[in-house]
This record gives C-alpha cells, sequence and structure tokens, in this order.
C-alpha cells in the first residue's frame, strides 16, 4: 500500500463525522445522514435545553430576592427530579408498547441499521429514538436523582451574584453564566437522554452504563471546590483556585470532545497507581485486584503511622512495614495455602506446585534482611544523636557514601548492555555472539560484574538509605501527617524501588551540601520525606518528558524521511508543527505531568494529549485473551527458558533499569516475543510475555526486517572490532540490550528437490520400508509383551495362521482383478472432492466391517469385501458384483485365465514357546493378501535383517528364560511367516510389491495418510493401531531416505538400528498439522521433522525443528512509544471504528515499529497468538 492510502474510508469519514458532533453536544444527533421530519430536530433541542429552563426559574427568584440560594438549588434540582423520571416512564413505556410488535416483524438486511421511519411528533418510535433509555432499572432511579442534584447545584454555582462576587465584572458574569449553562446542559443530556459516545474511551463494552457518569462526575468536581470556598474561612489559595476552575468549566465541553478528561473506570484506576508510587513508595500493579489491595494496605500503613507515640516506633514500624509490603505478597500466600494444604491432607504424595518459586531459602534471607534493618534503624535512630545537616555531619557522611554507591552501580549497570547510553558500543560487551559457547566464556567477566551489582542494590544500599533516613533529624517530630506520608513513602522506596530511591537521596543530598546554610523555602518549609517525595515526582515526570519528545521528534522526521511515509499533507503538517511549535510543546508538557500518552493522530504528526489511564493500557486481565493458533505452541515451549534466562538479565542489569511500562522486543528467527513489565518489588519482577504472529505479510516482514537490522548491526557487525563504533539506529524506538541464551527449537528449512524425486532414491525406499516395518512390528509386539502376565507353561502353543489351504477347510473365494473399488470409498468423496489434490481432505471411517448371517446361517458378501465360500467351493454372487461384472467402471483389465486366491486361516504350531511373545495380534492377521504377493514376499523378504532385529532383544522381564532362546525363534518358521504377512499387509497398501518406482505425489500422499484405494486399505484402515505403525513405519523410511541423501549411505544394520532407535526416541517425524506436532514441541522433543508441498512453487520441502539453547536478542522499546500508538489505536478502533486491514495506521513502519506494536495490544484491538499470565520473576 502506497503511503496516500485514506485515513479513513468513505464510510467511516461519513461515520466519524456524523459521531462526533454528538461527542460535543453530549448526545443530540442533529446529523443523521437521512432525511428526518423537522420535529425530530426540535424536540432534541427542548430536551437539551429543559436544565436551563428549570435552573433558569430558580436563578430568577433568587435574583428577585424571593427564595434564598439553597431554596432556589432546591427547587430547581427537585424540578429536574421530576421532569427526568417523567421522561424515563415516558421511554420504558415506549419501549414495553413496541416490543410485541417489533417480535413479529421480520428484519429488512437491506435496509440501513441508523435509519427510522417515524410515525409522529410523540410517537413510540420517535421517543426511543430520542430517549433510548438504560437497561437497569436501577440505573434510571440513580441516574434521574444524580440529574436532580446536578441541577439543583449548578444552579446554586452559576448564580450571577456569586459570580459576580468572584470576579466583579458583569461582562464575565454574562459568558460564564451562559456557556457554564450550556457545559451544565451538555451533562445532564449526556445522563438522561442519550449517552454520547466518548473519544476517550478504555472499556470496549461499557456494560453497567458507566459512561453516562463520566460528565456529571467532573462537574461536580467543580462544584465541590466551591462548595468548600462557601463554607470555609477566606482562604486566598482556595478562591484563586475557585476563579480559576469557572473558567475552565466553560471548556469542559471540548476537554470531553478532544478525550482528554479518562472515563472514570481509568480515572480511578490511574489515580491509585499515581498515590500508590509516588505518595505509598509502592508500584503499579499488575492487575486491578492486586491494585486495589495494595492501595487500602499501603494507605492505611501511613494512617497508622501518625498514631505512634515513639519516635522508634515510627521507625521501626515504616522501616518494617516498608519492607514487607515490597515484597511479592501473593506469591507468599500462595505458597503457605500449598504448604498447609500438603501438611493437613492424608496423601502425602501431593507435589510441589511447580508455579511457586519461593522455598525455605527465601524466607530465611527475608527474616534475617528484615531483622538487621530494623536493629540498624533502631539503633542508630536511638544512639547516633539528632545534628543539623553539614559537611561533618554524620548523615552527611551517609550521603557521600550514596554518592559513591550510585556511581559505581551506574558504571556497573552500564557496561552489562550492548551499547553505552544507547548510542557507544560498548567496548567489554562480547564481540562474538553467534555462538552460545563462545559468547558465555566471553561473558563470564561480565556475569562476574554483574553479581556484584547484584550484591550492592540487594544489600549494601537499601541498608546504606536506612541509615540515611534514620538519622535525619525531620524524625524528632512526631504527629505531622507530612512526615507520615513522606517518610512512609521512602522506607518502603529503599526496598521496592532501590535504584530510584538511591537517585533521589543523592539529589537531596546535593542540594542540601549547597544550601545547608541558607535560609530558603526548600530547607525551612518541608522535611526530608516531601523534599524525596518532590524529587521523586520530578524525576518521574523529566523521564516522561525526555521520553515524549524523542517519540514526538522520531513520528514528525519519519514522515520526511522515510519515502513510503510521505504523504501529500506531510509538507503541510511539518510546516504546521513549526509554526505552532509551543503549543506542541506545551501539550507534551501537559502529557507529561498527567503521565498520559502523547496521541500522533493516524500516527501522524498531529499531537494530540490522550487521558490518563494506568501503565498497563488495557482494562482487561493479563494474558486472559490472545488469537489461538498452530504457532501458539512455540511460544508455550520456549517461555519457561525464557523466563530463567530474563531472571538472570533483569538481577545483572543487562536490561537497564525495568520500570512498570517497560516495553521489551525478543527476536530469535521468525519469532517476536514482546515482554511488558507490570509490577516490580524487592527481589522480584512481573512480567507479561507476548508472542507475535508467525504467518508474515508484508508489514509484518519488512519491519521485522528492520529489527533484524538492528540487532545485527549491534551483534554481529564486523566493525565491532574498533571500539566505540556508533548506534546507526539511535533514532529507532529500539535499542539493542543484551542477547539471552534460550533453549528453543531453531527452524530449518529445505526443498528436497533432487531427493523426493530421485528414482535411486525412490527405489531404496520401498526395499528400506520392508525392514522398518520388520523393525517396528516386531518392537510393538515385544514391547506388548512386557505389559502381559507372565506366560502360562500349560497354555496350548497354536495359533491359527494362513497357510496353504487343507481339505475340508473354508476357503475364501477368488479376489478377481476388477474388484478394485468398494461401494463404501465412493461415500468418502463429495463434489468439492479434487481428485488430483496432494493433500486429500476426505477421512477414512476407521470402523470394521463385520459379516452378516442371514436366517439360514451363511454369510453374505458385501461388495468391496471378501466372500466366504462353501466347502463345495461354489462361490455366491450378489447384485453388486453383477454389476462390477457387467460395468467395469473402467477398471483395469482381467486376465479370466489367471486365478488368483487369497488362503485363510489353518491352525499352526510355533517351534519355539517364546515365539508367543512376539506373535503378531490375530485380528492383524486377516488380511486379504493374493497367493501371489505372498509367495513375492517371501522371496524379498529380508532375512538377516529379520534375524538381526531378533537378536538385538534381551527377554530381560522373563524368568527362567533358556540361553538358546534367540536362536530358537529365528529358527521359527511359523513366526517368520507371521512377519512375512504382516510386513506384506502395510507395504502392498502403501508402496506394492511391483517393481515399479512410486511417484513423488505417491510418495508425499502416502507419507500425509492419504494412501490411493487399493485392495487392502478398507482392512488396513479398519484396524487403527496397525494403519498408524504402518504410517509410522513409512515415515520414518522417507526420513531414512532423506538422511542417506544428505549424510550418505547406511553401511551395516547396526547403523541402521541406530537410524530407528533415534528416530523413536528423539525424533517426531510427521506433519505440521498432526496434533501429536504439537504435543512433541509442548513435551520438548529434541527433534523434530514435517515434508510439505509448496503448490505456487511445485516443489517439496522438508522442515525441521532442532531443540538447542541459542541466543535470543533482546531490545528495549521507548515506552512513550508504545503508549502513544496504542492510544491512537484504542481511539481508531474504540470510536472511529476503523478496522479496515489496509489502513495507514497499521501499514510498515521500520523506525516505529507500527504493525508490531499494533499486534502487539491486548484484543480486540491487536491480534497476538500467545499471551501469559502474570509471570513472578524471582531476582534473588
Amino acid at each position: 500500500m502506497g503511503p496516500d492510502v485514506p485515513l479513513l474510508n468513505d464510510y467511516k469519514q461519513e461515520f466519524v463525522l456524523k459521531r462526533f458532533p454528538q461527542t460535543v453536544l453530549g448526545g443530540p444527533r442533529f446529523k443523521l445522514g437521512y432525511c428526518a421530519p423537522p420535529y425530530i430536530y426540535v424536540n432534541q433541542i427542548i430536551l437539551f435545553l429543559t436544565p436551563w429552563v428549570l435552573g433558569g426559574v430558580g436563578t430568577l427568584l433568587y435574583q428577585l430576592g424571593i427564595l434564598k440560594d439553597y431554596y432556589t438549588a432546591a427547587l430547581s434540582g427537585g424540578l429536574m427530579l421530576v421532569t427526568v423520571l417523567i421522561l424515563q416512564m415516558t421511554s420504558l413505556y415506549a419501549r414495553q408498547k413496541t416490543a410485541t410488535v417489533e417480535r413479529m416483524q421480520i428484519q429488512n438486511t437491506l435496509r440501513d441499521e441508523d435509519e427510522y421511519e417515524f410515525s409522529s411528533c410523540v410517537g413510540s418510535e420517535t421517543i426511543k429514538f430520542i430517549i433510548p433509555g438504560k437497561k437497569y432499572i436501577i440505573n434510571t432511579v440513580f441516574h434521574s436523582f444524580v440529574a436532580g442534584i446536578m441541577c439543583g447545584l449548578g444552579t446554586w454555582y452559576l448564580l450571577p451574584n456569586r459570580i459576580t462576587l468572584l470576579y466583579g465584572n458583569v461582562g464575565g458574569t454574562v459568558v460564564i453564566f451562559m456557556f457554564g449553562w450550556v457545559t451544565l446542559c451538555i451533562g445532564e443530556y449526556s445522563l438522561i437522554i442519550n449517552t454520547a459516545t466518548e473519544t476517550a474511551t478504555f472499556q470496549a463494552l461499557d456494560t453497567y452504563e458507566v459512561t453516562a457518569l463520566m460528565r456529571p462526575f467532573y462537574i461536580f468536581l467543580f462544584i465541590v471546590v466551591d462548595l468548600a470556598h462557601r463554607f470555609t474561612v477566606n482562604i486566598p489559595v482556595l478562591e484563586q483556585t475557585n476563579q480559576i476552575l469557572h473558567i475552565i468549566f466553560l471548556f469542559l465541553p471540548f476537554l470531553w470532545a478532544l478525550g482528554i478528561l479518562p472515563p472514570l473506570d481509568a480515572l480511578f484506576l490511574w489515580g491509585m497507581e499515581q498515590v500508590l508510587e509516588f505518595g505509598l513508595g509502592g508500584s503499579p500493579m499488575s492487575s486491578n485486584i492486586r491494585l486495589l489491595v495494595m492501595f487500602l494496605i499501603s494507605a492505611g500503613t501511613a494512617i497508622a503511622a501518625y498514631f505512634i507515640p515513639s519516635t522508634v516506633g515510627v521507625v521501626l514500624f515504616m522501616t518494617g512495614f516498608g519492607f514487607i509490603l515490597s515484597l511479592n505478597l501473593s506469591e507468599m500466600s500462595l505458597t503457605c495455602t500449598h504448604t498447609m494444604i500438603r501438611l493437613s491432607a492424608s496423601n502425602k504424595a501431593i507435589s510441589r506446585d511447580p508455579r511457586i518459586r519461593f522455598g525455605w531459602r527465601e524466607f530465611f534471607f527475608y527474616l534475617i534482611v528484615l531483622t538487621l534493618a530494623l536493629i540498624e534503624a533502631s539503633l542508630l535512630h536511638h544512639f547516633a544523636g539528632f545534628s543539623a545537616f553539614s559537611r561533618a555531619s554524620p548523615q552527611a557522611i551517609v550521603s557521600y557514601m550514596l554518592i559513591i554507591l550510585l556511581i559505581v552501580m551506574w558504571i556497573l549497570r552500564e557496561i552489562q548492555g550492548v551499547y553505552l547510553f544507547g548510542i557507544f558500543r560498548n567496548p567489554f560487551y562480547p564481540k562474538d555472539v553467534r555462538t552460545v559457547t563462545v559468547f558465555m566464556e566471553t561473558q563470564r567477566s561480565l556475569m562476574k560484574v554483574g553479581v556484584v551489582r547484584r550484591i550492592l542494590l540487594t544489600l549494601v544500599s537499601p541498608f546504606a538509605m536506612i541509615a540515611f533516613l534514620s538519622l535525619d533529624t525531620s524524625l524528632q517530630s512526631l504527629h505531622s501527617v507530612s512526615i507520615c506520608i513522606g517518610f512512609t513513602r521512602t522506607f518502603r522506596m529503599v526496598w521496592q524501588n532501590t535504584e530510584n530511591a538511591l537517585l533521589e537521596m543523592v539529589i537531596v543530598s546535593i542540594v542540601q551540601m549547597f544550601l545547608f546554610n541558607t535560609d530558603v523555602w526548600w530547607n525551612r518549609s518541608i522535611d526530608t520525606g516531601i523534599r524525596l517525595l518532590l524529587v521523586g515526582i520530578i524525576r518521574d515526570r523529566l523521564l516522561q518528558l525526555i521520553s515524549k519528545l524523542q517519540f514526538a521528534v522520531t513520528v514528525f522526521l519519519t514522515s520526511w524521511t522515510e519515502k513510503k511515509q510521505r504523504r501529500k499533507s506531510t509538507t503541510t503538517l511539518i510546516t504546521l508543527n513549526i509554526v505552532f511549535f509551543p503549543i506542541v510543546l506545551v501539550f507534551i508538557t501537559v502529557c507529561a505531568l498527567l503521565s498520559s500518552p502523547v496521541v500522533p493522530l493516524f500516527t501522524l504528526p498531529i499531537f494530540l494529549i490522550g487521558f490518563p489511564r494506568p501503565i498497563r493500557n488495557w482494562p482487561g486481565p493479563v494474558g486472559a485473551t490472545a488469537c489461538i493458533c498452530s504457532d501458539t505452541m512455540y511460544y508455550q515451549q520456549v517461555i519457561p527458558s525464557l523466563v530463567t534466562a530474563l531472571q538472570s538479565a533483569l538481577a545483572a542489569g543487562s536490561l537497564g533499569l525495568p520500570f512498570p511500562g517497560s516495553h521489551y522486543l525478543c527476536r530469535f528467527q521468525d519469532r517476536l516475543m514482546w515482554i511488558v513489565v507490570l509490577e516490580r518489588g524487592f527481589t522480584y519482577c512481573c512480567l507479561n510475555i507476548k508472542g507475535l504472529e508467525l504467518q508474515e505479510t508484508s508489514c509484518h516482514t519488512a519491519e521485522a526486517h528492520r529489527v533484524d537490522e538492528v540487532f545485527e548491526m549491534a551483534f554481529e557487525c564486523q566493525e565491532h572490532a574498533q571500539n566505540f563504533t556508533l548506534n546507526h539506529h539511535f533514532g529507532n524506538i529500539l535499542t539493542p540490550c543484551t542477547a539471552l541464551p534460550v533453549r528453543l527449537y531453531s527452524d530449518a528449512r529445505s526443498v528436497l528437490s533432487g531427493i523426493i524425486d530421485s528414482h535411486e532414491n525412490l527405489k531404496e525406499l520401498k526395499d528400506d520400508l520392508i525392514k522398518v516395518l520388520i523393525w517396528m512390528l516386531v518392537r510393538h509386539c515385544y514391547k506388548n509383551s512386557k505389559t502381559c502376565e507372565k506366560l502360562d507353561k500349560t497354555k496350548k502353543n497354536k495359533e491359527s495362521f494362513p497357510l496353504p489351504q487343507p481339505k475340508g477347510v473354508e476357503k475364501t473365494r477368488p479376489i478377481k482383478d476388477e474388484d478394485s473399488m468398494s461401494v463404501g470409498t465412493f461415500a468418502d468423496w463429495t463434489d468439492d472432492s479434487d481428485l488430483f489434490d496432494l493433500e486429500p481432505s476426505r477421512t477414512i471411517e476407521k470402523k470394521e466391517t463385520k459379516p452378516l448371517e442371514t436366517a439360514t446361517g451363511k454369510l453374505l458378501s458385501v461388495p468391496g469385501s471378501l466372500e466366504i465360500q462353501s466347502t463345495t467351493g461354489t462361490s455366491q454372487e450378489t447384485s453388486a458384483e453383477k454389476l462390477y461384472k457387467a460395468v467395469v467402471l473402467g477398471l483395469p483389465a482381467v486376465d479370466k485365465g489367471k486365478k488368483q486366491e487369497v488362503v485363510s486361516l489353518p491352525l499352526v504350531e510355533f517351534s519355539c514357546s517364546y515365539s508367543e511373545l512376539l506373535s503378531i495380534p490375530e485380528e492383524w492377521r486377516t488380511a486379504p493378501i493374493p497367493t501371489s504377493k505372498l509367495n513375492e514376499m517371501r522371496q524379498r523378504f529380508p532375512e538377516d535383517w529379520y534375524h538381526f532385529v531378533l537378536s538385538q532383544l534381551d527377554f530381560f522381564h522373563v524368568k527362567e528364560k533358556p540361553s538358546n532362546v534367540l536362536e530358537d525363534l529365528t529358527k521359527d518358521k511359523a513366526l517368520k511367516e507371521l512377519y512375512i504377512r504382516g510386513v506384506l499387509s502395510c507395504c502392498f497398501d502403501f508402496l506394492g510389491l511391483d517393481n515399479t518406482v512410486p511417484a513423488p505425489s505417491h510418495v508425499f500422499r502416502a507419507y500425509t495418510g492419504g494412501i490411493p484405494w487399493c485392495v487392502g486399505l478398507d482392512w488396513l484402515t479398519g484396524k487403527p493401531e496397525l494403519f498408524q505403525l504402518a504410517l509410522k513405519a513409512f515415515r520414518y523410511t522417507f526420513k531414512l531416505m532423506v538422511d542417506k541423501a544428505s549424510l550418505g549411505p547406511v553401511e551395516s544394520f547396526r547403523e541402521l538400528i541406530n537410524y530407528l532407535e533415534e528416530y523413536e526416541s528423539d525424533w517426531y517425524i510427521g506433519l505440521v498439522s498432526d496434533i501429536e506436532w504439537q504435543q512433541a514441541v509442548l513435551q520438548e522433543k529434541p527433534y523434530l521433522f514435517s515434508l510439505g508441498h509448496d503448490p505456487n512453487l511445485g516443489v517439496y520441502t522438508g522442515r525441521v525443528l532442532t531443540l538447542q539453547e541459542l541466543l535470543v536478542q533482546v531490545g528495549k522499546l521507548n515506552d512513550e512509544a508504545v503508549r502513544g500508538q496504542w492510544a491512537n489505536l484504542s481511539w481508531e478502533l474504540l470510536y472511529a471504528t476503523n478496522d479496515d486491514e489496509e489502513r495507514y495506521s497499521i501499514q510498515a513502519h521500520p523506525v516505529l515499529l507500527r504493525n508490531l506494536t499494533v499486534q502487539a495490544a491486548d484484543p480486540p484491538l491487536g491480534y497476538p497468538v500467545y499471551s501469559s499470565a502474570p509471570l513472578h520473576v524471582p531476582l534473588l
């Protein structure tokens, strides 16, 4: 697709142009897209202005001095409540009146879904169109009362006298009164009449009608401030705030229309996250429930600290609870629960849950650390004494240590990655990362450095910071809200986010060193805890601002530098961005202050302010949805090994600072894994890993190729022989971090031309198939014998066995060559079947047909089966047989002078008593085999190979066996005859026994199980276990042919046995579409092989998956680039409903990785093929 593909197609443009005015006005539909009666518009205008009329009545009575202000509010609110209830009852009556009629109507699918037929001004259809009503009765009542309260308080809020007292300007009073009531009318209409679709949409579905409360909620926030100003003592700050908010109140419709104000669910989740992280020292959580529980516990801890009467008690309380709350409490509780179940259960065999990574070692470590922290804090606070901060004070000495620790840890972290500052190639990083062994040997020194950093981060730094805090003079005073908030947060940050806490303390210490003798606000008005809180907020917002500016500059520059992104409007957009650069900068700064994403509309350089949302970006549970397909299993297999590798990398610092909300991208061959950091605490990190599709589209391929280029430049470029080479992809949102050794499947595909179509190879295939079948049958029978009970010595050594028929025994009728097709086979084919399809779509019913007995006891023949003859040799023909004789149906010609017979089942004796252990099951011996083919098979039967296979059996499970048991088995002709017939029954159906060489297409069909019909196919498929063994043997034979063509011929029987045993133990040989293939991947079979066919190129392909430890390349993504593109995706799909698969915003962008970012979004907006549940990774 070209860069000038429409941003919205014609239909969606019209749809958005109809929807946006509704959003601005709160719900009135003045642009319908079809002709509607005038009363539709008049009715909506009347309902829109009704709150103004009702509020105007109260306002007029107040201005005339008839009513007090609060009576005015009560009157207007009461009138509004009554009016709303009447409207809701009218809507309910209209819906019930037309409900029966609607059920009887036949829906016209040709009619536009938005078109209505109106009969009158107050008709049922008119009322239903204007006032759709609520889904739940409770919402009808609740929303009605909210509307009445909002109208009453809104009237009080916009009383002209009150506004005049605030501003002292009549003109300003008139403007605020008029446009303020417009805002109130919009909020009332959206709440009661028809809820508008908001541009700020967080949930895909509004199940509980919460969206209707969004606009009233923000109106109430402004009213609350005004009420606080009315009923409190004169506070200048509150008065100024009220004045500013009255002006902002007029612009609420624009804030709603632009999607800047968040929905209520997103607002509360975002608010709890911000308070928990910056006010209480916690971390964003991986689920809404965990967030709510942790918020309540943390807030309770801060409140409880306020009521502790002792300074030492406060320090101990903050230190202890700060440490405890920074741990992974959910995993610890899960461990305790599982342990209690194991102890209380009567069955002691209950195993430990493999998901649990918390054990006694971790418990004792945490207990020791907590004890030492409490001892240190109490001793320093009680005995060290307090002195003002100076260059020689104890707290200043500790601050010097903190500065040294910060520098050392920063250096140790930077040298772990492939790039320094994301720009220069790290000279200490291994030059060669193409093989795991070389890479691990050269990285040993860095691993040692990582261990040192881990010790400094986990043990040294927290205790140094506790010493700094315990010596602070602010802790001398009690019952201060600021101290409880500031120090509760800081004592927890020491453990929850050690790197950031260390940076904040160093900054505060440096500032104090320059300001300790200066009487400034920083030293005079706030304590150390609040200073650290302010520094933490500034640090976070500053880093966000830098990241957002980097993202905006990237979008701005690539809109011109990337030719495929250059649209006709690009020049205009660039000019506007330059002209209005201050406004753009203000927008980006506001986004940073609100911690909300910068929204590049349609991913163009049109930057808007996104609404604040949780750091997870999506409302649903993490990992609950994914587009499951056949590729999902490859990600399921790699996750445990990848998590283990990430555990070491995160602990060593190779991936930088993994803050909650950080995004990483892993690449190996055609696999792309998207990692999101959800939660971070003391010695643990919570991750979500997503797997992107393997069926690469053109856009996916283009961006994946750029990812490969970025990683290749970082890890495999020959320029690395020179130190400090530059990162040539610095502007890309992906910055390479490191390579991780991960145990996963490498995927190798090859074209089998020259192998599968080789005459010599195919000729050897037929001979090898006999050998493999012998090995497979002997192995199967021997394996079954191990599960049988001990051989009964008194059992008769007789088996029914097909030999030349003695006189007086029933003989089967001759098989006529014209009987080469059975009636039953025609039912397997449909009108859609392709006779020439290489992969047959039909399925063979695996069922055994039993002969039918007549009343006289004679067996009737079924077309396509064997007809049983009487002892006199007379044959009975059915009508179907006569039809076959009369109409040959194009079958091969018949030599009537030649008679073919099939032998039946006599009674024979084994010469060796142990032959029964290897005897073929009785039901496998009834194959309809012509005598001529049986004789031919006897001649081709490889006796040497048969004897060699028998010689490999040990019979360890048989007690009191003679020493010459193997020799007796090889001499048992009856046993050999069994295997001759068993091999023939399988080999004849797959490849036949004639001298013709099978075609490659025939081999492919046989490999896939779609064997062309032959005489014994129905019999073979009626024995599912034998058919699967034969199919498995054929696939092994084909793999053997490929290996012989690639590695050379097989020199001996021992080598052939080794091949087959390796196939059995280490390989799965089948089809990618098999269920067993998926099971083999999840069970981590070392090797997998599949045969395929490319119909476009007309070639046969082989695919080999090899399980081995390989290097997976990991890079860090720009967090704000991901959040910004996801925010645009949410707006574009949920509001504009722009789900066009070829839309501009999903096209390939090699720098922004736009297509991959869209894929990684949670369904239904994105489509990852795998998404893990929250993974708690221990970093201890």
